[in-house]
C-alpha cells in the first residue's frame, strides 16, 4: 500500500480510470449521436462550440488528475510531464475553470433572454474568455511562485485560496440561475439546470474534500489512495453531470434518439405547441386563386402557401416564404404569452437573421440591426419591417414566374377537383426541400453571437394578418 500510494499503480487507481474513460466515452457519445441520428447539421455558434467546449474541459480535467496525482507508474522527467504543466493549467484553466465558465456563460444568456428580454449585450465569444481569466491569472501566480512539492501537491496556505475560487464559480452559476427560476420555460431549462447544480454541488463537496485530504495529508498512504481514487470517481460524476443534463440543445429533450420513436416536431411552432402549426387540415377546403389578389392576401391561405413555398424552395430561393411561415406561427401566440413568443422570435433570429444564417434572407442592415439590437424579444412587431421589404421582393421575383410554373397548374387542378365535391384527405404533392422546411435540435434560443448595439425595432407598421 505504501509504495503504490507513492509511487501510483494500486488496484483503486485502475479503477477509478476505467470509471474514468467511460465518463468520457458516454460524454462524447451525447455530443455525437445528435448529429448521427437525426443528421443535424453542425453550426458555426455558440449552440455547438459550447458543448463541444465541455467536453474538451472534462477531458482535460479527468486527464490532469490522472497525470498530476501518480495514478500511474512513470517518472516525471520530461517537461510536459511536469506538475504545473497537469495540476496547475490544464486542471484549473483548461479544466475546472472551464467548465463551469461554460455552465456560467449558458446561465447568463438565459437571463439575459428570458429576463432582460434581449439578446445578451456581450458576445459568448467575448464572455467565457473574461470569466474564464481569473483563472488563467491564478494559474500564472502558481507557477510563478512554484508552491508544488515532487508529488504535484499544494502548501496548506495556498489549498484555501484555491478552493475558493472553485466555489466562487459555483456560486455565480447558482446565482445567474435563481434569477431565472420564475420564468415558466418551455423545455424545462430551470429545472435542468437545477438538477446538474444539485448534482454537481453533491460531487463537488466530495471533491473539494478529496482535494484538500489529498494535498495536505500526503504523509498517510491509505488516505493517499482513497482520495485521489474520489478524487478522479467524482470528478467524472461531475463532468457528466454539467453535460448530460444540458440545456444547450432543448429540441433534444423533445426528441427522442431512440429510433423506434419518430422525429415528432418538424418545426419549432409545432415543438412550442401553436395551434396547427405546420398542418393541413383536412376539411381545409382549396379555392382557385387570383393572381391579381395582392401576395400577402393569398398567403393566408395555407394551401395556396404551400404551394408557393414548394416552387421557391425548388428555386432555390424559399427564404424568404419561410420566414414569412415562421413570422406567421409567430402571431398565432398570445401576447400574454411571452416565452413562448421568445423562444420562436430566437429560433427566428438565428435561422434567419443572423450573418451567415442557414436560411438568411435578404433584408436592408437597418431592418436586421433593428431585430438584433430590440429590447423586447416578445414584441408582437419585431420582424414587421423584415418582412415587408421581403413581401416586396417576392412580388417582384417569385410571385410572377409563380403564375406560369407547374406548381401552380397543379395546385389549380386539385383546388377545381376539391370544388367540384371530391374530398381530397390530404395534399401529399409537394416536395419540401430538406434543406428549408426542417427544424434541427440544435435550434436553441440560448445561443447568441456578437451582435452590435444600437437602437431597438424601428418602427411598427402593421402586421401581416
Amino acid at each position: 500500500m505504501a509504495s503504490c500510494a507513492v509511487e501510483g499503480g494500486c488496484v483503486t487507481d485502475y479503477v477509478a480510470i476505467v470509471i474514468s474513460i467511460l465518463s468520457m466515452i458516454m460524454l462524447l457519445s451525447r455530443l455525437i449521436l445528435p448529429f448521427l441520428v437525426h443528421e443535424v447539421p453542425r453550426t458555426k455558434n455558440s449552440g455547438f462550440w459550447i458543448p463541444v467546449i465541455q467536453v474538451f474541459a472534462s477531458f482535460n480535467l479527468l486527464l490532469s488528475i490522472a497525470m498530476s496525482i501518480n495514478f500511474l507508474k512513470f517518472k516525471k522527467r520530461l517537461w510536459w510531464q511536469s506538475c504545473y504543466v497537469w495540476a496547475v493549467w490544464f486542471e484549473g484553466p483548461l479544466g475546472f475553470g472551464l467548465l463551469l465558465s461554460c455552465r456560467v456563460t449558458q446561465a447568463f444568456q438565459l437571463y439575459y433572454i428570458f429576463v432582460k428580454r434581449r439578446l445578451p449585450p456581450i458576445s459568448s465569444y467575448i464572455f467565457l474568455p473574461a470569466i474564464l481569466s481569473p483563472w488563467i491569472a491564478g494559474a500564472a501566480l502558481i507557477h510563478m511562485k512554484k508552491p508544488l512539492n515532487y508529488r504535484c501537491h499544494l502548501r496548506s496556505h495556498w489549498v484555501i485560496p484555491v478552493t475558493c475560487l472553485h466555489t466562487l464559480y459555483v456560486a455565480a452559476l447558482v446565482g445567474f440561475t435563481g434569477a431565472i427560476r420564475h420564468i415558466e420555460f418551455r423545455f424545462d431549462e430551470v429545472r435542468d439546470l437545477w438538477r446538474g447544480i444539485v448534482i454537481s454541488a453533491c460531487s463537488i463537496v466530495f471533491w473539494v474534500a478529496a482535494y484538500v485530504l489529498n494535498e495536505i495529508h500526503d504523509d498517510i498512504s491509505w488516505l493517499q489512495v482513497a482520495s485521489r481514487f474520489l478524487l478522479l470517481t467524482t470528478s467524472s460524476i461531475l463532468v457528466l453531470a454539467f453535460f448530460s443534463i444540458s440545456s444547450s440543445q432543448p429540441l433534444l429533450s423533445q426528441i427522442s434518439l431512440r429510433k423506434r420513436e419518430p422525429q415528432e416536431f418538424e418545426t419549432m411552432g409545432r415543438a412550442l405547441g401553436i395551434p396547427d402549426s405546420g398542418l393541413l387540415l383536412q376539411r381545409e377546403p382549396a379555392q382557385v386563386m387570383d393572381p391579381n389578389e395582392p401576395l400577402d392576401k393569398l398567403l393566408l391561405d395555407k394551401k395556396f402557401r404551400q404551394s408557393f413555398t414548394a416552387f421557391a424552395d425548388s428555386c432555390l430561393a424559399g427564404e424568404s416564404v419561410h420566414f414569412y411561415d415562421e413570422v406567421h406561427e409567430r402571431r398565432k401566440i398570445s401576447v400574454d404569452d411571452p416565452v413562448r413568443r421568445i423562444y420562436m422570435a430566437r429560433h427566428i433570429i438565428d435561422k434567419y437573421i443572423v450573418a451567415g444564417a442557414a436560411m438568411e434572407v435578404n433584408i436592408s442592415h437597418r431592418s436586421r440591426q433593428g431585430i438584433l439590437t430590440t429590447t423586447d424579444l416578445a414584441h408582437p412587431d419585431l420582424f414587421n419591417n423584415a418582412l415587408n421589404e421581403l413581401m416586396q421582393l417576392m412580388k417582384m421575383n417569385l410571385a410572377k414566374d409563380y403564375w406560369s410554373s407547374m406548381y401552380f397548374m397543379k395546385f389549380k387542378e386539385e383546388a377545381s377537383i376539391s370544388s367540384n365535391g371530391n374530398d381530397l384527405e390530404q395534399v401529399t404533392g409537394w416536395n419540401f426541400s430538406p434543406r428549408l422546411s426542417s427544424v434541427h435540435g440544435a435550434d436553441d434560443p440560448f445561443h447568441q453571437e456578437n451582435f452590435s448595439t444600437g437602437s431597438g425595432i424601428d418602427s411598427h407598421d402593421p402586421d401581416i394578418q
